[in-house]
């Protein structure tokens, strides 16, 4: 789904009024920086990007589909705290290991099930436009495939040069394997989301069939493996079981966009499913004592997110139930140009900020080990103090975020380059995979 109509261009302002006749002209001349200038560049940008969005242009996917993506640098940067140990090194360390009272604020970070939801109702639209033009559903996966490949090859294969210039200059092993881990941990996400989206076509069939009860059945599935794995019997079920709510676990909310997608998803079943899955995680939190972190936290015996547990799908429920009903809302909040056009931004740099936003906060981290430990970027996670300091350091990943979009963003184009230079790119990101699985 392109969104070049929306790229913001050059627009005139109006001219400054000129002083009366005969009187001396005091108003001094326009200056380039000053902010009231940049201001109102600032305001013709939005309202060109504004004016260029086309009247059937669905705001509200485009605004959910951002909130969901700024969720995950946030939460990445807000529970990815690091030791320094005494050679120097970068080790990570969660808050959620000692800072219990601080796993609830997963339940609005994650935001997956809403992404999947967007994910599934966008790709329903562009299945069915490329049908109308004509082209077979191989070649639109493979459109779509691309475009998810193509960033994260990227910055793989720039780590594995990165890799390769910071232990030239000193920086210990400890703390590029660190980063490593933390550069490859959202990648996951990207495997899964291209499966689910290879099955597009069959999601399709099941939700003209059946409308949203297409889903129950992923639903069934991953509460079967949980009983299996947490119940009376777990002792004797083998850990590999819990991989098969891999798919079934993500597919279920993906499937929910397409129903949205095919308009057979309603409002009635969307309080159906804001209603039962606010209930359902209610039982599961009180009654089943699932964990209450929506991400893993080092040490548990229990995790929600890998695979995804039946708590995650009861979130996803009242998540996306939440946002079929809101959805209108959401459109009429997004009319205004000051909220639409950071939207359109975010979108159109989706995967730059998914593949790149922990390397933006490596760049502040790992510099700042010469200075020593820093309160709330490399000091232990283990106090409020760090959590309130944390949330100071946020902007400055944010903007270091932003200086790296800029550079890498052209990643998410197509490659003009020729075969040999993706060969290598496609060499390097294996050697970075290798280094990041621990055998490099």
């Amino acid at each position: 789904m392109t969104l070049a109509f929306l790229h913001p261009g050059g627009t005139g302002g109006a001219d400054r009024p000129a002083p009366p006749r005969g009187a001396p002209d005091l108003t001094p001349p326009p200056s380039r920086g000053t902010p009231r200038t940049l201001l109102r560049r600032a305001g013709r940008a939005v309202r060109a990007v504004d004016d260029r969005t086309p009247a059937h242009r669905d705001r509200a996917i485009d605004g959910l589909r951002a909130l969901a993506l700024l969720a995950v640098p946030t939460g990445h940067w807000l529970v990815g705290g690091f030791t320094l140990d005494a050679d120097g090194a970068l080790h990570n360390a969660s808050p959620l290991s000692t800072l219990g009272f601080f796993a609830p604020a997963s339940w609005g970070l994650q935001l997956l099930g809403i992404f999947f939801l967007v994910g599934g109702y966008s790709a329903v639209l562009s299945h069915r436009r490329a049908t109308e033009r004509g082209d077979s559903t191989a070649r639109w996966l493979s459109a779509r495939l691309a475009r998810l490949g193509r960033p994260v090859l990227a910055v793989t294969a720039v780590w594995a040069l990165l890799i390769a210039v910071l232990t030239a200059a000193g920086v210990p092993e400890a703390t590029l394997r660190t980063g490593a881990t933390l550069v490859v941990q959202p990648l996951w996400f990207v495997g899964v989301y291209a499966g689910v989206t290879a099955l597009t076509p069959y999601c399709v069939r099941a939700a003209r069939r059946l409308g949203p009860w297409a889903a129950a059945p992923l639903f069934a599935s991953v509460a079967v493996v949980d009983f299996l794995r947490y119940g009376p019997y777990a002792a004797a079920v083998p850990s590999w079981l819990a991989l098969l709510n891999l798919l079934p676990g993500w597919l279920f909310a993906y499937q929910l966009g397409v129903c949205w997608g095919e308009r057979r998803l309603g409002r009635r079943a969307a309080w159906a499913l804001l209603t039962g899955g606010t209930a359902l995680f209610a039982v599961l939190l009180l009654v089943f004592h699932y964990p209450a972190s929506m991400v893993g936290v080092p040490g548990a015996e229990r995790t929600n997110s890998h695979p995804p547990s039946l708590l995650v799908l009861a979130l996803a429920a009242a998540q996306c139930g939440a946002a079929v009903l809101l959805r209108d809302r959401i459109a009429a909040l997004l009319r205004r140009p000051a909220l639409w056009a950071p939207v359109v931004v975010i979108n159109l740099c989706a995967m730059t900020i998914f593949c790149w936003h922990q390397t933006a906060m490596l760049a502040t981290a790992v510099p700042s080990t010469y200075a020593g430990p820093l309160p709330g970027l490399t000091t232990p996670p283990d106090s409020l103090a760090w959590l309130l300091t944390r949330l100071a350091w946020l902007p400055l990943f944010a903007l270091t975020l932003v200086a790296l979009g800029a550079l890498t963003r052209r990643f998410e184009a197509p490659w003009g380059a020729g075969r040999a230079l993706r060969a290598a790119a496609a060499t390097l990101a294996a050697g970075f995979a290798l280094f990041a699985l621990g055998r490099g």
